[in-house]
């Protein structure tokens, strides 16, 4: 593998927010999830779950509910308004006022032609949708309380809402409201507290299901307004209830982090005829509340305060054993939050709201493998740039001579210029910047520092030229696919004369810079590219995608190289397939033009193309074994990938220009120990 100096990195304080809301799409097997700083996240549920799109938050916006009407996506929050999205640009596409105070849900029926809202003045807001926007149409039946909660029956004639101590259902044609099912408050002390309905559900049978704060699961009968039967699950809330497609299931989400599903079957093995909702399984992976469920085909999806997302797969739903069965947990952003000077050792940190520039430490010292060195420049945090507005900062970057900054949201880019001395740190504004140059998706800067290119809308790129006064705009760099999708990542060549753009249609477009053309497009492969850089010597462009794929492309000669080609025909290991997290970062070794440096979040892995390609008997994570063997055995059990597990929860790992490596980890325990108090449950011995 080579032995390198490290920079262990711990002084990224990344904090993500927690989940808020999620809904997904069963006809394109997307889930949009909701964060509470506002930002919206969308992922692909077929390509490995992987994120590939984030809409940044802004300061006023509160999201409380997500609704998919087809491929359109909606959002409704404390702010009162409802929100379309624009998928391709990644930003609000409209915004419009409900005037009904705070809203607490939004839901559309299944035909998709209406939305209905619950809102803080009592009422149930119904709104047409329209081709290019949604327009008010009524409201239902005002009521005393806040609407907290709603479902729409599959035929679309009933509308079900949770309130304060009770269920109405409404007649949606008349508008009238038809049932009253009054919910009990809990037992003892809690009596005097209003019972919330956090959560209801509506199924083909008339049969509503809801969760409330008082930690009960009720099964009611719609068309009576009776109870049927009561579950009383936690001494907490009940505050999320998914439904699957069939209605023969229905998950509950609690405070206490636990996920609680329920099935629709006989009670006993001898008592076949009368089916009931029987409390089945309890899950549990989150320490926090959980606040958003969605029960898919083959799993459980849940996320909540404790800010993680879980997959969790329903066994039954698998024949076999296999990597789709496997509990997942996706804890970082599929997208990198860490700019590297390479050339000077400077680090950038993004922050919804902030950005920091830090200068690495040095040490002199030496020592054997492990060896902690003692600093002889602690590492030092040169500058805290704000940003300005209250849109959340979608992208950054920094040059690799640590001379530029650069950042936008969806609203404006920023760029500046950096010039650090020894202890001191000049930034300057560059105050005129050209008309086209409104916000980007990505940026990044060329290796000489001289060009800033900045992914626009409908996978354009722009062409920024930058002198020490100012920045001009050269050109916008168009692709010939007609692709309205956005751009995710963008990669450079170190001579200056390549640029590789891959966007969510899976499509990576190569650029020509001299002569500011479209030189290729890379074959399309049916996952979305995660990470990718281009050889310093060779300007090959290795693209590593979310279903962990491998490949080398040679942009000179348009086409995979030979290795590329030999490693797709062996096949890649079957424990190199079975990873959960996507690479992101991909960088170079410019000492050795073989190796190839990638890391996820729970490895780094170093490809050297010199060495044999291991197949599936061979030991994949066998530097322990290399360790133990003679110079003279170690060579026959070299194979090209090797693994480092050393470090964990990487946000990124790059090679410094100076041969060191930069390793910038953000443990889980810190993010965990930072959250507010779970809820106090009572444990054996305490």
């Amino acid at each position: 593998m080579g032995e390198f100096k490290v920079h262990r990195v711990r002084f990224f304080d990344y904090m993500p927010t927690a989940i808020r809301a999620m809904a997904f799409n069963a006809h394109t097997e997307r889930l949009a999830l909701a964060r509470m700083d506002g930002s919206v996240e969308i992922f692909n549920f077929t390509d490995h779950y992987f994120q590939e799109k984030v809409i940044p938050g802004k300061d006023s916006r509160s999201i409380e509910s997500l609704c998919w009407v087809g491929g359109r996506l909606f959002s409704a929050g404390l702010n009162g308004e409802i929100a379309e999205y624009d998928l391709e640009n990644l930003r609000p596409k409209y915004s419009l006022e409900a005037y009904g105070g705070p809203i607490w849900t939004i839901i559309s029926n299944t035909q998709g032609t209406q939305l209905a809202i619950g809102c803080e003045d009592g009422t149930v807001k119904l709104f047409e949708v329209l081709e290019e926007h949604i327009q008010f149409e009524r409201n239902l039946d005002r009521q005393k309380g806040r609407i907290i909660s709603l479902s729409w029956h599959p035929s679309g004639t009933h509308i079900a809402a949770g309130m304060m101590d009770m269920i109405r259902v409404f007649d949606v044609p008349t508008g009238h409201a038809v049932q009253r099912l009054l919910v009990d408050r809990g037992f003892g002390g809690s009596k005097s507290r209003e019972t919330v309905v956090w959560s209801v559900a509506f199924l083909s049978d008339h049969t509503v299901v809801s969760g409330d704060s008082a930690g009960k699961v009720q099964v009611w009968d719609g068309h009576t307004g009776t109870l049927v039967k009561t579950h009383l699950v936690t001494k907490w809330d009940v505050l999320a209830l998914s439904v699957s497609k069939d209605e023969s299931s229905v998950v509950a989400g609690t405070s206490e982090g636990t996920v609680i599903q329920f099935q629709f079957i006989a009670p006993t093995l001898h008592q076949q005829q009368g089916k009931e909702w029987v409390r089945t399984r309890t899950f549990k992976n989150h320490t926090h509340d959980v606040r958003a469920l969605a029960e898919i085909e083959t799993a459980i999806v849940s996320g909540g305060m404790d800010t993680h997302l879980v997959v969790r797969p329903l066994l039954e739903k698998f024949d076999e054993k296999s990597h789709a069965s496997g509990l997942r947990k996706i804890h970082f952003p599929h997208r990198n939050l860490v700019s590297c000077a390479k050339k000077v050792g400077l680090l950038l940190f993004q922050f919804p709201g902030q950005l920091e520039l830090w200068r690495l430490g040095d040490s002199d010292g030496h020592g054997k493998p492990g060896d902690r060195l003692p600093l002889e420049r602690m590492p030092e945090k040169l500058l805290l740039l704000k940003r300005k507005g209250e849109d959340h900062i979608c992208c950054s970057a920094l040059s690799s001579c640590g001379g530029w900054l650069a950042y936008s949201t969806v609203s404006c880019v920023r760029i500046y210029r950096l010039q650090t001395d020894n202890n001191n740190i000049s930034i300057t504004k560059v105050s005129k910047l050209p008309k086209a140059l409104h916000s980007a998706h990505q940026l990044c800067f060329s290796s000489d520092s001289s060009k800033m290119f900045a992914a626009s809308s409908q996978s354009s790129v722009l062409v920024i030229a930058l002198t020490q006064s100012e920045c001009k705009y050269v050109h916008t760099l168009k692709p010939k696919s007609g692709s309205r999708q956005p751009i995710h990542l963008m990669t450079t060549s170190v001579d200056g004369k390549w640029l590789a753009a891959a966007n969510s249609d899976c499509e990576i477009h190569v650029y020509n810079l001299q002569k500011l053309k479209l030189h290729c497009i890379v074959p399309v492969y049916g996952s979305c590219p995660s990470a990718m850089g281009i050889h310093p010597t060779t300007n090959n462009l290795t693209v590593v995608h979310a279903d962990q794929q491998l490949f080398e492309y040679s942009i000179v000669e348009k086409q995979y190289t030979d290795w590329s080609r030999k490693l797709q025909k062996q096949g890649l290991h079957n424990v190199w397939l079975d990873r959960d997290t996507p690479v992101t970062h991909v960088t170079f070794n410019s000492k050795n033009p073989n190796q190839v440096v990638l890391h996820d979040m729970h490895m780094f892995c170093i490809i050297d193309q010199s060495l044999p390609l291991p197949d599936q008997k061979t030991q994949f994570y066998n530097q322990m074994t290399l360790r133990s063997l003679s110079e003279q055995e170690r060579p026959s059990h070299l194979h090209a990938f090797k693994i480092c597990k050393t470090f964990q929860d990487l946000l990124c790992v790059s090679l410094l220009d100076d041969q060191s490596l930069v390793v910038v980890e953000r443990p889980l325990l810190a993010i965990t120990s930072q959250l507010p108090a779970p809820v106090r449950q009572k444990k054996f011995a305490t």
